[in-house]
């Protein structure tokens, strides 16, 4: 599960990602900042779903064929999906079922491969994950008419991480800004706290935020991938964009003095029980929506005054009263060096099953019809270059949708999403567990260097 990010790397060499990285985070600050007003619930978008009048893909006739596409995807996100799904229908005469998977994914496939009967298309959140399904010949490549639909929508850094030895594998439907800390604007305005810019900043605004009564963070630690999140924007900021591509691929060991340094500043947060809602013990049993929604209620006495996460987190907080934009605002992960980070995800549709109905459902996710109907439910962005801004149902979204076409082929993909599924994508095991256990004690950086490097070790061969 190597991926294919030498060829992400070959074409991002004569560009300026570190520059790059700071102007988009600047027009994140200028813009998310300016969006203090919006309600997520009261769009003039349309947020029910349909598309925009006209169409700008045609899809063949596939009356009495079904599909299924398999997904680890939960709660609103999988309902807002699953309307995608039925336009494909309405449209197509296809029937698609929807298959619930579990993570990690692969493993999740590798059983109904096994028996027999794996899924027409799954979403597959990890570039590595794409490269283990194309190694074990479960992978199909992306016929031309879908091929086609990515060429024309998609800058050329997003076709590339969906390849596999220069063939086109993956459509990236979905993208992630994971570089972004949401916060109760309540318990701002009563703390008398700003909106920090630097890492020293957010220390003093969690001290601000403590010292008015507040528990300044909300941890996800049950769910170690969050915790990999906030190691990833610490050190791509810290370190830069050349060491985080060379420890992405682990050109470089994890007992590196960059990683001590980043685990280092790591602490400052999670290693000050106060800080942590429930300290290192809470957060260690509160998984990901949990930590959203603790956020935004109990009023302006809530059990956190912050929370990181990516543009996702609006799905959560739609399940508390707060309003986006109002009740819950957000500002860009702060500059921990000389630049804030600009860390994406993302999931792929890859077709483990060829036929001509899944090659039009890809086809179709390809297209911006797709992307623009999940894009007006919320809680989504679309790397898709041809999804209109108004298609998102607040300007909060609308702005980090523009920031993130803006980033052309200047962005870094998720770091543990790009290691071997075994270090970077398993629940209790590798990276996840690492830092699970650095949570717990984050007085042993070096401790937790050595177990991050021996696993990562063994997962990469060497």
């Amino acid at each position: 599960m190597r991926r294919t990010s030498s060829t992400i790397r070959q074409h991002r060499k004569h560009r300026s990602a570190k520059t790059a990285a700071a102007l988009i985070a600047g027009a994140l600050a200028l813009s998310l900042t300016a969006c203090g007003g919006d309600d997520d619930k009261s769009s003039d978008s349309g947020a029910t779903g349909g598309t925009e009048t006209g169409t700008t893909v045609t899809l063949p006739k596939l009356d009495g064929q079904s599909l299924e596409v398999a997904a680890v995807w939960t709660g609103a996100e999988q309902e807002n999906f699953k309307k995608v799904l039925a336009e494909f229908e309405k449209r197509t005469g296809a029937k698609v079922t929807f298959v619930p998977a579990q993570d990690p994914i692969i493993n999740f496939l590798g059983s109904k491969i096994a028996g027999g009967q794996p899924p027409d298309i799954a979403m597959l959140p990890q570039p590595g994950a794409i490269k283990q399904a194309v190694d074990k010949k479960w992978a199909k490549p992306l016929g031309a008419d879908a091929t086609k639909e990515l060429q024309e929508n998609y800058s050329q850094g997003w076709q590339d991480i969906g390849k596999v030895d220069g063939k086109q594998y993956g459509v990236y439907y979905k993208a992630a800004n994971k570089s972004l800390i949401w916060y109760n604007a309540q318990v701002f305005e009563n703390a008398g706290a700003s909106e920090p810019k630097t890492w020293d900043e957010l220390l003093t605004t969690a001290q601000t935020v403590y010292d008015s009564g507040v528990t300044p963070f909300s941890v996800a630690g049950a769910d170690g991938w969050t915790l990999t999140d906030w190691f990833e924007n610490v050190y791509l900021s810290q370190a830069g964009p050349e060491k985080y591509d060379q420890l992405a691929q682990h050109e470089i060991k994890w007992t590196d003095p960059s990683v001590k340094d980043a685990l280092t500043t790591l602490a400052q947060i999670w290693g000050k029980q106060d800080f942590v809602a429930g300290g290192a013990d809470g957060a260690l049993q509160t998984e990901f929506p949990a930590s959203v929604t603790q956020t935004f209620t109990g009023g302006d006495q809530p059990k956190a005054g912050m929370v990181f996460e990516a543009d996702f987190v609006q799905v959560n907080i739609g399940e508390t009263e707060a309003k986006i934009g109002t009740d819950a605002k957000v500002f860009p992960f702060p500059a921990v060096g000389s630049a804030a980070p600009v860390v994406t995800g993302g999931d792929a549709a890859v077709i483990l099953k060829d036929s001509k109905a899944a090659q039009a459902l890809a086809t179709f996710l390809a297209s911006p019809d797709a992307a623009t109907i999940q894009a007006k439910l919320g809680g989504y962005l679309s790397p898709n270059k041809n999804v209109a801004d108004s298609a998102y149902p607040n300007a909060v979204q609308q702005k980090m949708a523009k920031a993130l076409i803006a980033a052309g082929d200047d962005f870094r993909f998720d770091m543990s999403d790009q290691a071997p599924q075994a270090f970077g994508g398993t629940p209790g095991k590798g990276e996840w567990k690492a830092l699970q256990d650095f949570l717990k004690n984050p007085k042993d950086v070096a401790g937790a260097q050595r177990k991050l490097e021996a696993d990562a070790a063994a997962a990469y061969g060497g």
